[in-house]
């Protein structure tokens, strides 16, 4: 019901009371309501002309108005009353409390305050849940855009050319049918978008509707399930009986793993049969449909692995298009469609943002544009500056600064922590450089952090690669035991990150020569970077000893290589943390120690993990 047509039934409903109002008004405003004395009073006077008598009351007309009133009722009160008015010559009329209209009011008053109550509160209801009334149980409810209505066109899609190369091959084949089909070639049915969440499954959708001169219906998968038994499979037998009429069009539907998980094997014990039947009907409706038609089902999820098998094989989902996260490239190009909106100052590099955000998606730098807006304003800035987005980077990553007071001792354990972090890395060739170093407390609960810029995005790691990072992580503990005498809590996060990569260094990636090249501890990858909990181990106990003390060797080493390095630069630790201490927070340009430069090779620690672990 739109707003025009409540504004007039509320006109109606509030004029009818007026009326009724108005009604009891005019009728109760002559009738004066006296004692029983001053009706026998009346009654002697012989001023009443007739009455009507009652169980309880009594109701009379005056000959002439009396003190402004025609008519009078009273209480009564002596069933005599009868006889008393026949003797003074009044006539006496018989009458009932209960009148027909006060009895049908009283019956149907309550039925429809009931029925309006019902009409609205479950109206509210069916809204907000989704289910839009009695008669639409069975309706799609899927969302209707045509050409350019999203507002979204490829032109606001970057970072995913590949992905987007194949969807415009989609949009051309439903424009231009004849030129696809002259070979033979058929649309493809259905197109599964998968990748990690935040990444533009669902800003590549609405660009498709933005592209394509088709009806594209947009539509959740849970929307096609709810409480009531049939409901999923009327709505998508109706979503596709839509699709029909308009064709060609793109049927699109979001989060996909919430109507096409994989059938349980044990049957309907779990309960899940109403989504068996939903996701039956989807199946139906893909190998039914002619692909002449024109008829493409876009979907996306980003847990593929647990969708049905039979919902992925090729003829319902032919293709299957991966939107990962975007490399260097693709970031610079995800912040310039992002920086349109935004006020920056002249000569902002984003290549040099793009490089602070490895693993951000999409969706993250479109955070981060925003945070780096918000910062700048909140300085009064007329524009946005890179130090703006690494203060957004720092929020993102390790949260909001925090007026933490640390005892004098604390903060210079910190800050001998951070510098031999920063220190370890600049020493090494290969490193991440040095971005920046602080001892500003953040909410996540660090005291401090060192970030570091990467040149270029990472796909295969070196053994030495591993080992360099390793030592860079414990560059912090080192530095506080050369510095301070002794260690504290803390590096706690620095050894459980450093205890991670030495364990995959020798069970999954097979790099130790101790234990060979046998892959031990296999994680279950379940895809896209969703990694399930790690299996039962299926070697001996002689071999865990190996593992273990191959672990605590390469800690050992890196401990070791890290207290090497800070050895031989101890003024620069000294002078680093001393200005650390005062600025509170330090940049390679504060402090040059903390650029790369090519070192000469630092000695080789004595002992080696290998040579531990086999003399063991």
């Amino acid at each position: 019901m739109n707003k025009s047509r409540q504004y007039t039934l509320w006109y109606w409903v509030v004029a009818l009371a007026l009326f009724g109002l108005f009604q009891l008004w005019m009728g109760y405003r002559s009738v004066a309501t006296i004692t029983y004395s001053e009706m026998l009073d009346y009654l002697d006077r012989g001023v009443i002309a007739e009455v009507s008598i009652t169980d309880t009351v009594i109701e009379g007309q005056f000959q002439s108005p009396q003190n402004g009133y025609d008519h009078f009722i009273t209480r009564r009160a002596d069933p005599q009353m009868v006889e008393l008015f026949t003797k003074a010559g009044v006539p006496v009329r018989g009458a009932s409390d209960e009148n027909w209209l006060g009895t049908l009011i009283s019956w149907i008053a309550p039925a429809l305050v009931l029925v309006a109550f019902w009409w609205f509160a479950f109206r509210g209801i069916a809204e907000r849940s989704g289910i839009g009334g009695l008669t639409a149980i069975g309706k799609s409810g899927a969302r209707v855009y045509v050409e350019k209505d999203t507002g979204v066109t490829f032109a606001d899609v970057a970072g995913i050319d590949e992905a987007k190369a194949e969807l415009l091959e989609i949009v051309s084949f439903l424009k231009d049918k004849e030129r696809y089909g002259r070979l033979g070639a058929r649309i493809p049915k259905g197109v599964l978008l998968v990748g990690p969440p935040g990444t533009g499954k669902t800003l590549m959708a609405r660009a498709v509707a933005g592209e394509a001169n088709v009806p594209f219906f947009s539509i959740s998968g849970s929307e096609f399930v709810e409480m009531f038994v049939g409901v999923g499979a009327a709505r998508v037998r109706d979503l596709f009986e839509q699709a029909r009429q308009v064709a060609p069009c793109i049927i699109f539907i979001d989060e996909l793993d919430a109507l096409g998980r994989a059938r349980s094997p044990f049957g309907n014990l779990g309960g899940q049969d109403e989504k068996e039947q939903t996701l039956n009907q989807l199946l139906s409706e893909l190998d039914g449909f002619d692909p002449r038609v024109g008829i493409v089902l876009l979907a996306a999820t980003n847990r593929p692995e647990i969708l049905d098998p039979a919902l992925l094989r090729a003829g319902r989902f032919d293709r299957q298009i991966a939107i990962d996260r975007p490399d260097v490239r693709g970031r610079a190009a995800i912040l310039a469609v992002h920086m349109r909106k935004v006020r920056s100052v002249q000569g902002l590099k984003l290549d040099d943002i793009a490089a602070l955000t490895p693993g951000f998606t999409g969706a993250d730098l479109a955070n981060l544009v925003n945070e780096a807006a918000i910062v700048a304003t909140r300085r009064g800035a007329e524009a946005v500056t890179m130090d703006d987005f690494t203060r957004a980077v720092e929020r993102i990553i390790a949260g909001t600064e925090r007026n933490r007071l640390l005892l004098p001792s604390e903060r210079r354990r910190v800050a001998y922590h951070e510098m031999g972090h920063a220190l370890v890395a600049a020493s090494i060739p290969g490193t991440d450089r040095v971005h920046k170093v602080s001892i500003i407390p953040r909410a996540i609960g660090a005291l401090g952090y060192t970030i570091q810029r990467p040149t270029d995005d990472r796909y295969v790691i070196t053994s030495a690669e591993l080992l360099d990072r390793m030592a860079v992580l414990m560059g912090g503990r080192a530095a506080e035991q050369i510095a301070l005498g002794d260690v504290s809590t803390g590096a706690a996060d620095d050894l459980a990150k450093v205890t991670d990569i030495a364990r995959q260094y020798v069970a999954r990636f097979g790099m130790h020569e101790a234990t060979g090249q046998a892959v031990l501890e296999q994680e279950r990858q379940a895809y896209l970077n969703v990694v399930e909990p790690r299996s039962m181990r299926d070697y001996s106990e002689e071999t865990a000893r190996e593992l273990d003390l191959a672990v605590r060797g390469l800690i050992i080493d890196a401990f070791g290589r890290a207290k090497a390095i800070l050895a031989g630069r101890r003024p620069d630790l000294d002078r680093g943390a001393a200005l650390l201490l005062e600025r509170e927070i330090v940049t390679p340009d504060d402090f040059p120690p903390l650029r790369p430069a090519e070192v000469q090779a630092e000695k080789a620690v004595p002992s080696s993990a290998s040579q531990r672990a086999a003399g063991a």
